[in-house]
C-alpha cells in the first residue's frame, strides 16, 4: 500500500480468557488473525472485550503500549475512548433522570440560565435530549477547535462561546455530528449537582458499573503507568501515509471537551460497560455474584430509542455488504442494522487512538475494540469478523476490504491536492502588503484571540487558547498563506487575509488544506477580525 512500510511487530500478549463458559466461544483462530493483521499493518497495540449472555467471554490485550518500549497491552491497559464516551455522558444524565433531578425534555436554559445559542428561539427551545442527538442546526464539528488539539479554556467558557457560532441549518431539521453540545451536557450535570462531570461520572456511573481502571481526567490517565500511547502516520501528503510514529499524548483533547470524548478505559472495564448496557442498566459482578444497578430499564430504553435519522453510507466494493439499510442516532448511541440484525454501536477517535463498541441486544452479545494507532482497517475489520462469527455469517476478509476502501480514499485526497495545485496561478503572485502589515492581534467571536507576528521576515501565528497550536505562515499566493505548524501532527491550513479599501487587513479566513482532514479541524468556521489597540 502506497506510503506504508509493513514490518513484523510484536506478538499477542497478556490475556484473560474465561474457560468453561456455557456460551459460544470466541473464534479459535482469533489470536492468529489479530497477530497477522497487526504485523501486516504495523499496529502497536490492541485490546478486545467480548460479552455474551451477560457474561464476559473474553478480555485480552495484544502488542505494546508504545513503539520502542517493551511494556505490553493487557486487559487492564487504558486507552482514550473518544466519542464512545458520549454514551457515558448520556448515562450520567439518565442517572439524574432516575433521581428526579431532570427530565429528558427539560429546557436546557431552565438548568443553565446563562446558556445561549446564536438564535434566541433555539436557546429557548433546546432540550436536554437535543444536546445528545446532533440536530441543533450547528454544522458538522462546529466549535471543535475550542478543545482540539488542546485548550486552556474552561468548560463554562466553552458553553458561553456557543452564542457566537452561526447555525448551518435550521433547528431540528437534520443531522450534523457535533461535540460541543456534549460539553454543554457536562456543564448541565455540574449546574444540577454541584459536582463536575468528571466527579459525577466517577461516582455515579463508573463505580457502580465496576469500571475500576477507567478515568475521567487526563491527569489521571497520565499518572497510570498501564496506559496506551497514541500513534499515527503523518509523514505523507495526507494523514494515514508514512511511517508509524508515537504522538504527543498530551496534545489530544482539552479537558473542556471531556464529556464528548475524554474518558479512558480498558478491555476489562468496557466488558463491564457492555454488561450494564445489555442488562438494561443492571449487571452482575462475576467475582461476588452481586447485582448492581447503574440506571433504570426505562432510561435504558430511552437511550437506545432512535431520535434522528442519519445518512446510510454508500460503501464501495465488498464493503457494500456491511453497509446498513437504516441508520439513526439515539442518546449517545448510533442505532443501525448489520446483516438484518439490530446493532447499538459507536466509534471513537482521539488523535492516534481508535475505539469501537457494538451491541447486539437481540442476540445478547457485544464487542469492544481499542487500538493505539489510526489503522482503522485492522480494528473495524477484525471487529466485523468477530461479529460474523457470533452471527454465523460466512467468513469474510473485512480487513482487506477496509484496506481497499481507505487506500482509495487517501489516493483520492492526493489527487484532489494535485488538482488544486494545478488550478493555482503559475506565478504565485506576491503579497499585497509588506509582511509586517499582516501582523497583529485578531479574534474570532467563538474561538477567541490569535496573534500574528513578524519575526525577522517570517510570519508566525499563535492560537492563544490552544497550547501548542503555533507555527509559521509560508506564502502561497497573493494574500493567502499556509500554516506550517511547529507540531507536524496537526492539519495544515490555508490562511487568507482580506483587505479593506485602504489596504489594511479587515478579516482572516482559514481552510484545511487536505480534502480528507478530520472535521474537528473546523478552520472553515473561523472569521478573525483585528483587535483594536488599547
Amino acid at each position: 500500500m502506497t506510503g506504508r512500510r509493513f514490518a513484523p511487530r510484536f506478538v499477542l500478549l497478556a490475556s484473560t480468557l474465561l474457560a468453561g463458559a456455557a456460551f459460544a466461544a470466541p473464534p479459535t483462530d482469533l489470536d492468529a488473525r489479530v497477530d497477522a493483521a497487526m504485523r501486516a499493518h504495523d499496529v502497536p497495540g490492541l485490546s478486545i472485550a467480548i460479552v455474551e449472555d451477560g457474561k464476559v467471554a473474553m478480555t485480552k490485550g495484544y502488542g505494546v503500549r508504545k513503539l520502542g518500549s517493551p511494556e505490553r497491552v493487557d486487559a487492564d491497559t487504558i486507552f482514550p475512548t473518544g466519542s464512545t464516551g458520549k454514551a457515558i455522558t448520556a448515562a450520567a444524565l439518565a442517572v439524574l433522570v432516575d433521581d428526579g433531578k431532570i427530565k429528558w425534555d427539560d429546557k436546557v436554559i431552565d438548568h443553565i440560565p446563562w446558556f445561549r445559542m446564536y438564535d434566541p428561539w433555539v436557546t429557548s427551545e433546546m432540550t436536554v435530549r437535543d444536546l445528545l442527538v446532533h440536530r441543533s442546526g450547528l454544522g458538522i464539528g462546529a466549535g471543535d477547535l475550542m478543545f482540539v488539539p488542546s485548550s486552556s479554556r474552561s468548560r463554562a467558557d466553552t458553553v458561553r462561546a456557543l452564542r457566537y457560532i452561526k447555525p448551518a441549518t435550521s433547528f431540528r431539521s437534520g443531522y450534523a455530528y457535533d461535540n460541543v453540545l456534549y460539553s454543554v451536557a457536562g456543564q448541565l450535570i455540574e449546574e444540577v449537582t454541584g459536582q463536575t462531570w468528571e466527579k459525577f461520572v466517577r461516582e455515579r456511573v463508573l463505580k457502580p458499573a465496576g469500571m475500576t481502571s477507567s478515568v475521567t481526567e487526563q491527569s489521571a490517565r497520565f499518572a497510570n503507568p498501564n496506559r496506551a500511547w497514541p500513534h499515527a502516520r503523518t509523514g505523507g501528503r495526507v494523514r494515514g501515509m508514512g511511517e508509524q510514529k508515537v504522538l504527543d499524548e498530551r496534545k489530544t483533547l482539552g479537558n473542556n471537551g471531556a464529556p464528548a470524548g475524554g474518558l479512558s478505559s480498558s478491555a476489562n472495564d468496557l466488558a463491564h460497560w457492555m454488561q450494564v448496557q445489555l442488562g438494561h442498566g443492571t449487571w452482575t459482578d462475576a467475582s461476588t455474584g452481586k447485582q448492581a444497578k447503574v440506571f433504570s430499564e426505562e432510561s435504558s430504553a430511552q437511550m437506545w430509542t432512535p431520535v434522528v435519522p442519519t445518512p446510510t453510507p454508500k460503501w464501495p466494493g465488498k464493503l457494500a455488504e456491511a453497509a446498513p439499510k437504516f441508520s439513526s442516532y439515539a442518546l449517545g448511541w448510533s442505532v443501525r442494522d448489520y446483516r438484518g440484525e439490530k446493532v447499538i454501536e459507536h466509534g471513537g477517535a482521539i488523535f492516534g487512538v481508535y475505539t469501537y463498541i457494538a451491541l447486539f441486544p437481540d442476540r445478547n452479545f457485544g464487542v469492544a475494540f481499542q487500538m493505539n494507532s489510526e489503522d482503522v482497517s485492522v480494528m473495524r475489520g477484525i471487529a466485523l469478523e468477530v461479529i460474523d462469527h457470533y452471527l454465523g455469517a460466512p467468513d469474510t476478509d473485512w480487513v482487506a476490504a477496509f484496506d481497499t476502501f481507505l487506500e482509495q480514499r487517501m489516493q483520492g485526497g492526493i489527487t484532489a491536492l494535485g488538482a488544486s495545485a494545478k488550478s493555482a496561478p503559475a506565478a504565485h503572485g506576491k503579497p499585497t502588503l509588506p509582511l509586517a502589515n499582516y501582523a497583529g492581534r485578531y479574534a474570532d467571536p467563538w474561538y477567541g484571540p490569535i496573534t500574528i507576528t513578524n519575526e525577522k521576515g517570517v510570519l508566525r501565528v499563535n492560537f492563544l487558547q490552544s497550547p501548542g497550536l503555533t507555527g509559521r505562515l509560508e506564502h502561497e499566493r497573493f494574500d493567502t498563506f499556509r500554516t506550517v505548524w511547529d507540531n507536524p501532527e496537526y492539519e495544515q491550513a490555508y490562511v487568507n487575509f482580506g483587505l479593506d479599501p485602504e489596504g489594511k487587513v479587515e478579516r482572516i479566513t482559514m481552510k484545511a488544506i487536505s480534502p480528507i482532514a478530520d472535521f474537528s479541524w473546523d478552520f472553515q468556521d473561523l472569521l478573525f477580525t483585528p483587535l483594536r489597540k488599547e
